[in-house]
């Protein structure tokens, strides 16, 4: 068995650290409740280093908090944000070892120069500067050890933290959840495959001048190791007070960069959170985004691109057949009027900017804290009076990518006509155009038709006695839960 690989011994490592570290943290909060002391700063920076400190997919789930506006206290979400771009990373001795195992004792020498110390460090690898032979500036993730057992073991107890919400929540069923974040998590952690998907989004913005994609090196890269160029930008943060032009600039390549892959290709970016953003000037104006991160990638099949154009074009022009035929695109059976308007609840929240006509900001004058939250709430206690409905798998990651896109906009505070832009988006749009476009750029980035159809769910079977599930949007947990 190679050392990489999914260990029972590795794993029952991963419990005790996440137990001494999660609980050394509580154990602080509660010390501090018991004296009377609100140092909720201090408490955050405990958190955060701990978060970071473990990797993996608990840094995540902080990483998705800290990008939704007010889902955490203001102190929280500062500590947890500098974990997109700033996690503790492992030190020199490390990096070499690594980099040994990846490329030979003699990796070296296929470097011009490699940065002893870590330019930034996230959940699952951390990146080093570095130059090619050639001269030209690159960037390499190393992947983390024992990532494979991490995963394994983080999935078991993100299981057990579903599996009590179910208990306090019982309208909230997270099965489906799970198993979709599994998948996804997986696939992540195989940067060769990272690298199909970085050549795939090259290919689909190769005509997009203000979205820029690095450039891999094959030869410099591993299933653990992924070499790129390095692009340089200012990270999106340092934007929120700039001129609104240059904040709209911003919006409108954010905006070409995950709907037109989704409408031309339908692929999505499952990762939107801040970190993955830095923003590119040219003779001190902006110039462009660079978008990073490419394991998070989803392939969805044309017909649930449809059903995305269809919902909108219904909500748009108040047709309810067009709105129910949406529905059953995507797989839902049997919907009764009730369900059915529980679920235009949410779909006119999260259709809402792209349906009004005018220039406008995402919130629309609602405080980022209490944006979303109502529609939660409505959503939620509607599907208890209607009972719950099953949503298909697709939309875990489809929900997570439109919310976190929205996050950032909010912190952005760009003011555009979505509708307008969208409208360009779908112009034309045709499932079988769309599906000789995805075949075609699959096979350019070379991810075999297998490959896609591994990332794309195999229709759910029916419960056990007729019932059904309800998987809620990922923002309606966070906006209905208590977590920190």
């Amino acid at each position: 068995m190679k050392p990489e690989d999914n260990r029972f011994s590795r794993r029952v490592r991963r419990y005790g650290r996440v137990g001494a570290n999660i609980g050394g943290v509580a154990a602080r909060y509660a010390s501090s409740r018991l004296v009377g002391a609100t140092d909720r700063t201090a408490n955050a920076v405990a958190l955060a280093r701990a978060l970071g400190a473990l990797k993996g997919p608990l840094m995540k789930v902080a990483q998705m908090l800290a990008t939704v506006p007010d889902a955490v206290p203001a102190e929280y979400a500062v500590e947890l944000a500098r974990l997109q771009a700033a996690a503790p990373p492992m030190g020199w001795p490390f990096v070499r070892r690594r980099m040994a195992a990846e490329l030979g004792p003699d990796w070296q020498s296929r470097f011009a120069e490699f940065g002893r110390d870590a330019a930034a460090a996230a959940s699952l690898g951390q990146v080093h500067r570095a130059r090619a032979l050639d001269g030209a500036p690159m960037a390499c993730k190393l992947q983390y050890p024992d990532m494979d057992s991490a995963v394994e073991a983080d999935l078991n107890q993100l299981r057990i933290i579903f599996a009590i919400h179910r208990r306090m929540e019982p309208a909230i069923v997270t099965d489906e959840v799970a198993v979709e974040i599994g998948a996804r998590l997986r696939e992540e952690l195989d940067y060769l495959r990272e690298a199909r998907h970085m050549a795939l989004y090259r290919a689909i913005l190769a005509g997009v001048a203000d979205v820029r994609v690095p450039e891999t090196r094959d030869a410099l890269s591993t299933r653990r190791l992924l070499t790129m160029s390095w692009e340089e930008g200012r990270p999106l943060l340092d934007f929120r007070s700039a001129a609104l032009e240059a904040r709209n600039r911003i919006g409108r390549a954010l905006f070409r960069a995950w709907w037109q892959p989704f409408a031309g290709v339908g692929v999505i970016h499952g990762d939107p959170h801040l970190g993955n953003y830095t923003i590119r000037e040219e003779a001190g104006e902006v110039a462009g985004i660079n978008l990073f991160d490419y394991g998070c990638i989803r392939i969805f099949p044309p017909r649930f691109v449809r059903g995305v154009v269809e919902l909108y074009q219904g909500l748009r022009d108040g047709r309810d057949d067009q709105v129910v035929h949406a529905y059953e695109t995507w797989g839902f059976t049997g919907l009764a009027r009730p369900t059915i308007a529980a679920l235009n609840i949410w779909a006119q929240f999260i259709y809402g900017p792209l349906l009004d006509d005018r220039v406008r900001s995402i919130a629309d004058g609602v405080r980022p804290g209490e944006y979303g939250r109502r529609e939660a709430f409505t959503v939620h206690r509607a599907l208890r009076e209607t009972g719950p409905v099953r949503v298909p798998r697709e939309f875990v990651f489809m929900d997570r990518a439109a919310i976190g896109l929205g996050a950032v906009f909010l912190h952005l505070g760009a003011e555009m006509n979505f509708h307008a832009l969208f409208e360009a988006a779908i112009e034309g749009f045709e499932e079988f155009a769309v599906g000789e476009r995805q075949a075609h750029a699959l096979a350019a980035a070379g991810i075999p038709p297998d490959h896609a159809r591994r990332s794309q769910p195999a229709a759910p079977a029916p419960p056990a006695g007729g019932s059904v599930v309800a998987v809620l949007p990922a923002f309606v947990i966070i906006a209905g839960s208590s977590l920190l």
